[in-house]
């Protein structure tokens, strides 16, 4: 009995363990994108070729930012056994979010860098730089943000 109940800690402390710390790291992650996008409240953001009054646009640069999120084992897991039984993956959702609004506070921060005011045809890319396998655990994915920096 007792090898069975060490194994089974063996399993279900490091679950327990991962499932915490990543939730948490997750949760603090979300926070500190909360209160970096009121940071950058005052800079307009569209994804529109060209904004109100073009005629008074003073200078033009190309801004990006970009980023690299992993998931955690405990997110991989519970992947895998969503892909066993179909539907949303909202494990990754999570993870593509957190990405996509990184990627375009870091484009604000290069905006504001230069003194831009409005960022115009913010586009996005992402690729998934690491998938899940039995040889790779853990899953990533990438996220470009970029667009053209307004100062007027």
């Amino acid at each position: 009995m007792f090898p069975e109940l060490t194994m089974l800690l063996f399993v279900i402390v490091p679950l327990a363990l991962g499932f915490g710390v990543g939730r948490l790291r997750e949760r603090r992650h979300f926070a500190s994108l909360d209160r970096r996008e009121r940071e950058f409240a005052d800079i307009t953001v569209t994804n529109l070729k060209t904004g109100a009054a073009p005629e008074r646009v003073r200078s033009a640069a190309l801004v990006s930012g970009e980023v690299v999120i992993a998931t955690d084992y405990f997110k991989t897991l519970a992947a895998a056994l969503r892909k066993l039984i179909g539907g949303e993956m909202r494990s990754y959702e999570t993870l593509m979010n957190r990405a996509r609004r990184e990627a375009l506070l870091r484009m604000l921060s290069e905006a504001r860098d230069i003194g831009a005011s409005e960022v115009w045809n913010v586009r996005l890319e992402s690729s998934n730089v690491l998938s899940a396998t039995s040889n790779n655990q853990a899953a990533s994915v990438e996220v470009f943000a970029f667009g053209t920096a307004i100062v007027r």
